[in-house]
């Protein structure tokens, strides 16, 4: 006789056991976050935060509440804030205090109307549409204005959004790569500039140094720069430091444009902008941008630095500059 099937326990049926997110190891921590790893367990030590858990083997794991803490305390310290005065602070002070700060600080945007269509359009994995809302416009806007007034606001609302957990990583990056994707094609399409059949002036080479993987500033900068008929030429983020010189003498250029994001440490920043400034000819300028401290507090009288407002009157004076050198 065969065995009667065996019944689900109402209990089971009716509260089944819910989903309970894996907590992240402290690697997972570090390329969420961009906090560093001994950057975590210092903090671990000095201000009893994070306070991960342990594994059999005793590695830690860090509960996700933790991980969306640690974003915003991240996005307040990118923001100027030190770890020790907003570290004990609750999810909520923090996100309440990084929304005021960054809404007194972000430039808004001029005709571009309310950024939240382009967040939602990311929310709901919709790239062809963001692409094409992105295209209309920089038609409506132009490059410049497309450029400073929309899209730096809308990069420091990607950075919001992730910090408080609204976007995810991957929607972050599908965000990212859209305005990079728009950005380029608008950059090719640039008519070209009449420079007496020569590369126009100045000549421009535009990368990071190999810390600095975040490239969407330079892509601003750059396309800034050619919406004023400079000549640029791009290599892209994480170039090694001999290979910016080695270039700048090839390409011959006039200045070496660099960006620095709030990721990187601000020791690394100063000692490249000093190697650089050695080993690059006299007549080759430095400028720098982004948002990294080192370049509000602490910058080299031999760095220029720059904001995306000031590009177009950095490039005048270089050509006055010039144009009094020739005349002189």
């Amino acid at each position: 006789m065969l065995d009667a099937p065996e019944q689900d326990h109402p209990a089971q049926m009716n509260n089944p056991t819910p989903f309970s997110p894996m907590p992240c190891t402290i690697s997972d921590v570090e390329r969420d976050t961009g906090v560093a790893k001994e950057t975590l367990r210092v903090w671990e030590r000095r201000y009893a935060f994070p306070q991960p858990q342990r594994d059999p083997f005793g590695e830690r794991l860090y509960p996700l509440e933790q991980v969306h803490k640690l974003r915003l305390v991240k996005r307040l310290i990118d923001l100027g804030f030190r770890p020790g005065k907003v570290i004990g602070y609750t999810s909520q002070e923090l996100q309440s205090l990084a929304e005021k700060t960054t809404a007194g600080n972000r430039p808004r945007p001029a005709d571009a109307g309310d950024l939240a269509p382009y967040l939602e359009l990311c929310r709901n994995h919709d790239s062809d549409a963001l692409r094409r809302k992105l295209s209309q416009a920089l038609l409506v806007m132009g490059l410049r204005n497309f450029v400073v007034d929309l899209m730096a606001p809308l990069t420091g609302a990607i950075g919001d959004s992730w910090a408080c957990g609204d976007l995810g990583v991957w929607q972050e990056h599908l965000l990212t790569e859209t305005l990079q994707m728009v950005l380029r094609s608008a950059i090719f399409s640039m008519p070209p500039t009449n420079s007496q059949g020569g590369t126009p002036r100045p000549r421009i080479l535009l990368t990071t140094t190999p810390q600095e993987k975040h490239g969407l500033g330079l892509l601003m900068c750059e396309a800034l720069m050619v919406a004023e008929g400079a000549g640029c030429y791009s290599l892209g983020p994480q170039t090694p430091l001999p290979d910016i010189v080695e270039a700048a003498r090839a390409l011959q250029v006039d200045v070496v444009t660099l960006s620095f994001s709030t990721s990187m440490n601000t020791r690394h920043v100063l000692d490249a902008l000093k190697e650089l400034r050695v080993r690059l000819p006299e007549s080759v300028a430095l400028w720098a941008g982004g948002g990294n401290s080192a370049l509000r507090r602490r910058a080299p009288a031999y760095v220029q630095v720059l904001t995306l407002t000031d590009v177009a009157s950095a490039l005048a004076d270089w050509r006055g500059d010039q144009r009094r050198h020739t005349a002189a």
